[in-house]
């Protein structure tokens, strides 16, 4: 009886250590997490190689190389998944990578087109902030303001972002406003260099 408890149990830990198991794919996401972009993307690359119409590991692919800085990499291959699937994902990463190579016309055209095919997209956030780098780039400031406001209704807890809303109200002469974001910086990240140094400028200008 004993023997069949012990061979039971042994059989359920092999089951339970089976399930627990990685994929590849999971390595390689586990990687990419940690911010080890090299190693993720070596091993995304043995994935598609395997599997060469895999969107999910091309997604895993273009977001290493962003966070490389390899932006002109990154857009060849988020074309290519393009080419295979029209997943809104590599619209995104499009636009980062347009943004970084300095396309703001290009950056702003896949990051609508990003939004308008999933407004409530997991990047839809990002997208926003990036669009209101680009219009703080073009001086639009009221359009960069409302760009951040907009991220930020999907990310009220990212003081950078909030840091950003301060200077584009700041350079639109939105004193008051600035000061306002500047403190709901402040109030997540008391410590924001950005945004204690937003708040001295503001003080100096009285």
């Amino acid at each position: 009886m004993r023997s069949r408890t012990a061979l039971a149990v042994a059989f359920l830990l092999v089951m339970a250590a089976a399930g627990m198991a990685q994929t590849p794919y999971q390595d390689a996401q586990r990687l990419y997490d940690q911010g080890k972009y090299e190693e993720s993307r070596q091993m995304a690359l043995a994935l598609l190689n395997s599997s060469p119409n895999d969107i999910d590991t091309y997604v895993l692919v273009c977001s290493d190389l962003l966070g490389l800085g390899r932006w002109a990499d990154a857009r060849n291959y988020a074309l290519k998944a393009w080419a295979l699937r029209k997943d809104p994902r590599f619209l995104e990463i499009l636009g980062e990578a347009a943004y970084n190579l300095g396309d703001n016309d290009e950056a702003l055209r896949h990051f609508q087109n990003y939004v308008s095919a999933v407004p409530e997209g997991v990047s839809v956030g990002t997208a926003y902030y990036y669009v209101g780098e680009i219009y703080l780039r073009l001086a639009r400031y009221a359009h960069a303001d409302i760009a951040f406001v907009t991220a930020l209704q999907f990310s009220p807890g990212n003081a950078r972002w909030w840091t950003r809303l301060g200077w584009a109200r700041e350079k639109g002469n939105d004193l008051s406003g600035a000061l306002a974001a500047y403190n709901a910086a402040l109030r997540l990240e008391p410590r924001l260099e950005d945004a204690l140094l937003g708040k001295e400028r503001l003080a100096s200008s009285r």
